[in-house]
């Protein structure tokens, strides 16, 4: 099979390879690139995820690119059908169409350090690439707990990620295991429909009420006619977002103390039962697990044909649940809403670098990376939503934006300078992990009294987080500075 060669290859078409394709194309003028995308469409997340009430948590607003608003959103806050359908119109509207390579999934990416250049083995060819931007996302394979006796089950098993839209739910006997943010927006889809719905919940989550409304016909033709309006109502979300970042970074403020009687309120106010309430309050403090945002899925827990189950789960029998205290729960469907491995990306198993180890095996302690972007022994590959960048109060899409922003700027540096490849050094990517370290050991992510999936398990570091302002972010990846980087000229390639 022939090997094509470009310049860049980008891995995903989800946020993160059509920012990074728009300002390939559009700030530097590179034309020479192609976006490997498994699927066969574009969107990523929001192309995967269809499980019912699917939706943003972020104000629409400020989920889109900052050179790209979407004066169309109905709602404040997005549902998902809404935000693939804008994915795809930033496709066609960025010219990213020649550049993807849909249904060609990335199986292998080695370095070829004599050459100075990526290989990468797809299920539809095989390129090479002088740079490999990696946009795979770190919400794309989903969790599944490793539940004893869950291959002789004699129903019916799905992930929320992985919707199975032919089984009808109607009249069924569901389990749902897990009570995070997509089962908080699906339970109170499918209660209706399930004869009997029992919850599985570890651990109780915050939730805040969720302020959405539909955006009136009036509003979507003034951000038509007029996009300044749209941009200072971005900015205004943006500011608010950044303050509330006193609830996270340290010790228990005005703002978190504001924030947790907000939550209590909302639940007493939505569950009369004493006693279901007391198993829906949570233990640690508000923050240290994603902060959720549901109207409807209090009131769906106190149906008549719902049970929230808080007994561990033993193990799956043929016909149902057995938990810790004994008891057989009945069952015929079991959905799974157990989130995605954040911290063991599945893309770590299949990316080799310089001296042929994985990520995988140099993250075997856990995921480190310098500024969330570049890793010691991988030269020319550069992370979107690497560890360290992630978000507990704004949105992702800046991150992304401020992240391709330093790839593309380091792209840029390297052809103006002749250089082949560029990496940082071990030392470099150690100071910074440690400082990271140090200010997240102050956060309620750390300091909160829960795990999450912030937090890897194999160490106990959150490593999935950014522990500061979102200014900061992007003051920090504006520019790439080569110190602190160890550089190779073309001319000294063999």
């Amino acid at each position: 099979m022939d090997t094509t060669h470009v310049r860049v290859a980008v891995i995903g078409a989800g946020f993160s390879g059509l920012a990074a394709g728009h300002r390939l194309r559009h700030h530097a003028g590179i034309e020479d690139f192609v976006i490997l995308e498994r699927a066969h469409d574009v969107g990523g997340t929001w192309r995967d995820n269809t499980y019912p009430g699917a939706a943003c948590d972020v104000p629409s607003n400020l989920y889109c690119f900052s050179y790209a608003p979407n004066p169309a959103w109905t709602h404040a806050f997005s549902p998902g059908a809404e935000i693939q359908a804008y994915l795809r119109r930033c496709a066609r509207e960025f010219g990213l169409s020649p550049h993807l390579r849909l249904g060609h999934e990335v199986t292998a990416a080695r370095w070829e350090h004599e050459r100075a250049r990526w290989r990468l083995t797809t299920g539809a060819g095989t390129y090479t690439a002088d740079v490999v931007i990696a946009g795979a996302g770190p919400l794309t394979e989903p969790a599944l707990p490793a539940l004893p006796g869950l291959e002789d089950f004699g129903g019916h098993v799905f992930h929320s990620a992985r919707w199975d839209h032919e089984h009808d739910l109607t009249g069924r006997h569901v389990a749902v295991v897990g009570t995070g943010a997509s089962s908080v927006q699906f339970v109170p889809r499918i209660q209706p429909r399930a004869s009997r719905l029992d919850v599985y919940q570890r651990t109780p989550p915050w939730i805040m009420p969720r302020r959405d409304r539909p955006l009136p016909g009036w509003q979507r033709r003034l951000y038509r006619r007029l996009p300044a309006a749209q941009q200072v109502v971005r900015q205004g979300l943006y500011w608010q977002r950044e303050a509330t970042l006193g609830a996270f970074l340290g010790p228990s403020d005005l703002v978190t103390a504001l924030a947790t009687r907000q939550c209590l309120a909302h639940l007493r106010k939505q569950v009369a039962d004493p006693r279901l309430r007391a198993r829906l309050t949570p233990d640690y403090r508000f923050g240290c697990k994603r902060v959720l945002l549901s109207n409807d899925y209090y009131p769906a827990l106190t149906r008549p044909n719902v049970e929230v189950v808080t007994s561990a789960i033993s193990a799956v029998r043929p016909g149902g649940l057995l938990t810790a205290d004994g008891i057989e729960h009945k069952a015929d469907t079991i959905v799974f809403g157990t989130g995605f491995e954040a911290t063991r990306p599945p893309i770590a198993g299949m990316v080799t670098g310089r001296d042929g180890r994985t990520l995988s095996e140099v993250w075997r302690d856990g995921m480190a990376a310098h500024r969330g972007a570049m890793v010691a022994g991988f030269p020319n590959l550069f992370l979107v939503i690497g560890p360290g960048t992630g978000l507990g109060h704004s949105s992702m899409t800046v991150v992304i934006e401020a992240q391709v922003r330093y790839a593309v700027d380091a792209i840029r540096q390297m052809h103006d300078q002749g250089i082949a490849d560029v990496e940082v050094l071990p030392e470099e990517q150690d100071a910074y992990n440690a400082w990271l370290d140090e200010r997240m050991g102050r956060t309620v992510w750390t300091t909160g009294g829960c795990t999450s999936w912030y937090m890897d398990e194999r160490n106990g570091r959150v490593t999935a987080l950014w522990p500061g302002s979102l200014t900061r972010f992007r003051r920090m990846s504006r520019r790439f500075s080569p110190a602190g980087h160890r550089a190779r000229r073309w001319d000294r390639v063999a």
